[in-house]
């Protein structure tokens, strides 16, 4: 029989013996399968152009295959909501342009809250917003195409990616500054705005230029103004919007990599190395700066949180004052 002595000396022993730690649980491998890059518009646009160009350097930095996905519609935001409702894995990304910092000032509905429900990444690049004409149109500096505009409210039409793009916005501001009307047309994405552009669809278009480098080169579209606070290395005869006489319009696009808000900080920050690390292959870096006239930032989380914040606030305000309406 065990006696009452025996069981107490029993429980001292065990309450003495050293306590026994479990294991770490080891974290899972990271990636762990192929990564999706959502590209939010249709194919042909500075996005896709972008997203793909970065395919192929993120894919040998991270050992696995990258896949693009083009999810367009309601300018950039349901390709946007899908990644914001996506498992926090790792393995799902989004490559967005300016109109996510429009888009929670238009659609109130998304789905998604921008700031709370995506984790920024990297903010690869900027570049101002341009205006061009076509080739087949007589205006040949801001100063007629002011002058016509004024003459003729409303009967110059100009082009955009859609409603609430940051070239939208520029416009809507040059048409203050120029105390001019003109008609804005808006398209589903650059794809889309290419090929009308090639054609002259429009009088104006108002864009990057990221995808018109050809329409440049061969003469179909001439530049009028640039939207930013410099000129463009690669078209210094080009003035901004103030040397034009408008001052106060600069609409600077951007491209940036998100993630789901609650993806563990260890893969955003290998994600962020990999990123830049691709940036910097000599053949993607020339495609970016040199042709399509992109301004390399390459900042990260944080910076490009509080950039986003910034932009977020100031078009937010724009959109506002001016009673901009989406689609």
């Amino acid at each position: 029989m065990i006696t009452r002595r025996a069981l107490a000396a029993s429980s001292a022993a065990l309450l003495a013996a050293p306590t026994l730690t479990r294991p770490a649980l080891a974290q899972p491998a990271w990636p762990n399968g192929p990564i999706r890059i959502i590209a939010p518009f249709p194919p042909g646009g500075s996005v896709d152009t972008m997203s793909r160009l970065f395919q192929q350097p993120l894919s040998a930095e991270l050992g696995v295959p990258v896949i693009v996905e083009n999810r367009g519609g309601a300018s950039g935001s349901l390709g946007t909501a899908q990644v914001a409702r996506a498992a926090a894995d790792g393995q799902t990304f989004v490559l967005v342009f300016d109109t996510h910092a429009t888009n929670p000032a238009l659609i109130p509905n998304m789905g998604f809250d921008t700031r709370r429900d995506l984790a920024p990444v990297l903010l690869i690049g900027t570049a101002p917003n341009m205006l061009l004409t076509h080739r087949s149109r007589p205006w040949r500096n801001m100063e007629e195409l002011v002058a016509a505009a004024r003459a003729r409210p409303d009967t110059i039409s100009y082009g955009t990616i859609g409603n609430g793009s940051l070239a939208h916005l520029g416009m809507v501001l040059a048409q203050r500054a120029g105390r001019m009307q003109v008609t804005h047309v808006p398209y589903r994405g650059g794809g889309p705005l290419a090929l009308s552009a090639m054609t002259g669809e429009t009088d104006l278009v108002a864009a990057t230029g990221t995808i018109f480098v050809e329409h440049l080169r061969q003469g179909i579209l001439r530049p009028l103004a640039v939207m930013g606070p410099r000129r463009r290395p690669s078209l210094p005869d080009v003035p901004t919007m103030a040397e034009a006489g408008l001052p106060g319009v600069e609409a600077e696009a951007f491209w940036g990599l998100l993630a789901p808000a609650a993806t563990p900080p260890a893969i955003l920050a290998r994600m962020e190395a990999a990123t830049r690390r691709a940036s910097e292959v000599p053949e993607v870096r020339e495609r970016l700066t040199t042709i399509m006239g992109i301004e390399m930032r390459n900042e990260g989380g944080a910076a490009f949180g509080a950039f986003l914040d910034r932009q977020i606030d100031i078009w937010g305000r724009v959109i506002r004052e001016n009673e901009i309406k989406p689609d």
